[in-house]
């Protein structure tokens, strides 16, 4: 996230450029993407912040596992990496 947005900044010729992606158990409506663009005009600053947002949902490997009812399943997306997955207790891996 830190190259998109120095690339955000490079591309859009904006000033600066901050990005923020919550980690851990979110309510369903609850924010979890925080872009905020400093510019000296508005039309750059929406244009880069509509890049860092569809360019980061593109590129950036962030899993979500969504809970129902009947249970969970991860969201489509990058595949989560098995080396971090959690492990029940006394399993091996």
């Amino acid at each position: 996230m830190h190259r998109l947005a120095g690339e955000a900044v490079e591309q859009f010729g904006v000033r600066d450029v901050a990005v923020v992606h919550r980690l851990g158990r979110l309510a369903v409506g609850e924010t979890s993407v925080l872009i905020v663009v400093a510019s000296a005009h508005r039309a750059a600053a929406f244009d880069a912040c509509r890049w860092l947002i569809d360019t980061l949902k593109r590129t950036v490997p962030i899993w979500k596992r969504e809970t129902f009812a009947d249970g969970t399943v991860w969201a489509d997306g990058e595949p989560f990496p098995e080396q971090l997955a959690a492990r029940p207790e006394g399993a091996q891996g």
